[in-house]
């Protein structure tokens, strides 16, 4: 039984710093992408960094990219999320998600794409 399992969320001034950490436990494999959207209620999931496990390729969401980092440890099936520069906007429920080594992705910020496991998600609020 393959889980996400997130840490790292909670309250932070704006300007502060969080560091998310996801590990895909339960799985023997290696995962292909690995990353973390995140949600609003009543929005709809956004794309805010995924990368490529073993690969170069990665994609950061809109208005992230010069203050979120993504990075990963191929060794643990872990990828962890540097927030730097936190805006109130930045507020959300961000949700882990994992592809299995099989499954190949076009658009890995589009909440659509066939990725095989989510995460229950973890809170961050900025204020």
């Amino acid at each position: 039984h393959v889980q996400l399992v997130e840490s790292g969320g909670g309250s932070v001034q704006t300007g502060g710093s969080l560091r998310l950490s996801c590990v895909a436990a339960g799985y023997a494999g290696d995962m292909r992408y690995m990353g973390w959207f995140r949600q609003v209620p009543g929005e709809e999931r956004e794309g805010v960094a995924v990368l490529q496990m073993h690969g170069a390729g990665h994609s950061y969401g809109h208005g992230v990219k010069d203050r979120f980092t993504i990075s990963r440890d191929n060794a643990k099936n872990t990828v962890h999320l540097q927030m730097d520069s936190l805006k109130p906007e930045d507020s959300a429920r961000y949700i882990c998600v994992a592809a299995r080594d099989e499954t190949y992705l076009l658009n890995y910020l589009d909440p659509n794409e066939r990725y095989d496991y989510w995460g229950q998600g973890t809170q961050v609020t900025v204020s």
